[in-house]
């Protein structure tokens, strides 16, 4: 749908801006899958961590607008990397 095509959209180009301003990665990955009627955008890199989607934060903004479609945003990223972001995006919304 529409929505979920601008979401994803919108979720790949911040993850990736957060990655090149904040996490001091040399490389970054994203990846999109399609399966069981999902949408996954995971977003890894090699930088140094420590991503929290606080009060403020773009991740929570995010994770707001994933929410309007019953998507899912998790973040793991402990202090020393790696950081993974992963989307899920239901097909049906």
């Amino acid at each position: 749908t529409p929505a979920i095509e601008t979401i994803a959209y919108f979720c790949a180009a911040e993850l990736l801006t957060n990655v090149i301003k904040h996490s001091g990665a040399r490389r970054a990955v994203l990846r999109v899958t399609q399966q069981k009627g999902l949408l996954r955008l995971c977003v890894t890199d090699d930088g140094r961590g420590g991503a929290a989607p606080g009060a403020g934060s773009g991740l929570t903004g995010l994770r707001q607008r994933v929410r309007t479609v019953d998507g899912t945003l998790h973040v793991s990223s402990p202090e020393g990397g790696p950081t993974a972001v992963t989307v899920a995006l239901p097909l049906h919304a």
